[in-house]
């Protein structure tokens, strides 16, 4: 499988969001990153590929131009988890699981989306919120709750944006492992946004920085993540060394 992302370009009125990106092929079983300052675009970029924003170019899964596809079609292919989920919704975790596989035509059968929206759950670790109302939970346990929901069409392409914001440290890392496990699993492709850059290196196959709407570099998070791409990007005078497992921990010293 493999997902292709070129020249996209989206607008806001007079202000041009996403100018002319293209992405590297994103192959099956990989994770990539998307790093960047605020208002680089990263959201816009996730959004436009779930087909939330409109944007020029094309957006390509094994030769499907997903742009030609319908909503219904489309979500069967793409989940996309925002960064803000809703708070007033007076609905149960595990009603809005199901109502998450209402989006996609494969879903049959009240009794079958219970039981995928309860393993979606259980994946997840978040069985015991299954009947809690979503209106009365932490930012953290909506977020798991909103990774079940993203999860449990089994999508091909996983876009998450800023999934671990609200989560504490252990939290953290099992989304990074359930991330991981996801795309070798199911042969899936898993977008991540995230400001941390040392986050973003463990979890990552590739990382893409994006800034001013435009892609800076991308590459394995040794190549992406440099002192010379924290100060063009993020104005900081930092060190990226080695250490355990072959990752990279950042240092940031002064803002330039």
């Amino acid at each position: 499988m493999s997902l292709i992302v070129e020249h996209l370009t989206a607008r806001y009125g007079e202000r041009t969001i996403l100018s002319d990106v293209a992405l590297q092929p994103l192959a099956a079983g990989q994770v990539v990153s998307l790093i960047g300052p605020n208002g680089a675009g990263k959201t816009t970029l996730m959004r436009a590929v779930a087909g939330l924003t409109p944007a020029a170019g094309r957006v390509m899964l094994d030769g499907l131009d997903l742009n030609r596809m319908s909503i219904a079609e489309r979500a069967r292919h793409v989940a996309y988890m925002p960064q803000t989920l809703p708070q007033d919704v007076a609905l149960t975790v595990l009603e809005t699981v199901i109502a998450a596989l209402e989006a996609s035509p494969s879903a049959s059968g009240s009794a079958q989306a219970e039981v995928r929206a309860l393993a979606a759950l259980e994946r997840v670790g978040a069985v015991d919120l299954a009947l809690k109302r979503l209106d009365r939970l932490s930012g953290g346990q909506r977020q798991i709750a909103g990774l079940a929901q993203a999860m449990v069409r089994q999508p091909r392409v996983l876009l998450l944006d800023e999934p671990t914001s609200a989560l504490d440290l252990r939290h953290q890392l099992e989304v990074f492992r359930l991330a991981r496990d996801y795309a070798r699993e199911n042969g899936a492709v898993v977008v991540i946004v995230l400001h941390d850059l040392q986050a973003a290196a463990r979890v990552s196959d590739r990382i893409v920085v994006l800034a001013n709407g435009r892609v800076q570099i991308e590459g394995a998070p040794a190549e992406a993540v440099t002192p010379a791409v924290l100060a063009d990007v993020w104005q900081v005078r930092a060190r990226v060394e080695p250490c355990a497992r072959g990752q990279i921990q950042v240092m940031v010293d002064e803002v330039l």
